[in-house]
């Protein structure tokens, strides 16, 4: 796991964006696995900068999102359909039948979970997954007690969790209270992961999952076991870190690092 912590939220999501380009610039079909919420808000914005500017291509990219809520319709401004069209998906040029979100209104999700699992292995499996954290530690919707080798399945959402979400409703009656989500197992399978926190909120979290026990109740302590997992923080979200000074040493001593 690579640590790499930046002065601010704009520098840390630049710093992600430019990882994502550069497995595109050398695999232009890369499958992307796509995560939802603000924290990713500054890395989808890089991105579609880099692609009005820099002719950065996603014509052959083709996307899998974490998650989606039971209940909402695709037009819903709480849906993560409508999250990903609205901050992402409408301004590059991923062509629309690449572009997979889980269904929240099918009417069997068992099969559809499988189906969803079943398509990411026939595109080859996710080169990149981008993820967030949330503030007790779960990735996707991997609430605490997740299996770690859980697969894409129907879960029913954490207290903690939905009153994390109620900010984006009108009040926390109306989170819903039931989630389809990638499962741990399904995302340690990504090829390189990337996971993002900032603020003071998501310090505990992050020193938690990174130097912490590799535990069920803190879901995205399963990182560790993963092979290519950098993560992205700004200095208020590295706070609890207690390895701060090595994680800043191993970036400088990289090869073809700025020594300065």
């Amino acid at each position: 796991m690579e640590v790499i912590i930046k002065p601010d939220y704009q520098q840390m999501s630049a710093a992600a964006a430019r990882q994502i380009a550069d497995v595109l610039n050398r695999k232009p079909n890369a499958v992307l696995g796509m995560a939802t919420g603000s924290t990713p808000l500054g890395l989808y914005r890089e991105l579609v900068r880099l692609h009005r500017e820099e002719s950065l291509d996603f014509s052959q990219v083709t996307t899998f999102n974490l998650d989606e809520y039971v209940g909402l319709p695709v037009t819903h401004e709480q849906s993560y359909h409508y999250f990903m069209h609205e901050n992402f998906f409408k301004h590059v040029n991923i062509p629309r039948q690449n572009i997979y979100i889980p269904s929240g209104t099918t009417s069997n999700f068992p099969s559809f979970c499988q189906w969803y699992e079943q398509r990411i292995q026939d595109c080859g499996g996710i080169d990149v997954q981008i993820l967030g954290i949330g503030s007790d530690g779960h990735i996707a919707f991997n609430e605490p007690t997740s299996s770690l080798s859980s697969r894409t399945r129907l879960k029913t959402l954490a207290k903690p969790t939905i009153e994390d979400n109620a900010r984006f409703f009108d009040n926390k009656e109306q989170v819903p209270i039931y989630a389809i989500t990638m499962g741990v197992g399904t995302i340690l399978e990504a090829d390189e992961i990337v996971l993002l926190a900032n603020g003071k909120n998501k310090a505990k979290a992050i020193a938690a999952a990174i130097e912490g026990p590799v535990t069920s109740m803190i879901t995205a302590s399963a990182l560790q076991l993963h092979p290519d997992t950098r993560v992205y923080l700004d200095e208020d979200a590295a706070g609890q870190l207690q390895m701060r000074e090595y994680y800043d040493w191993v970036l400088k001593m990289k090869p073809g690092a700025p020594k300065a």
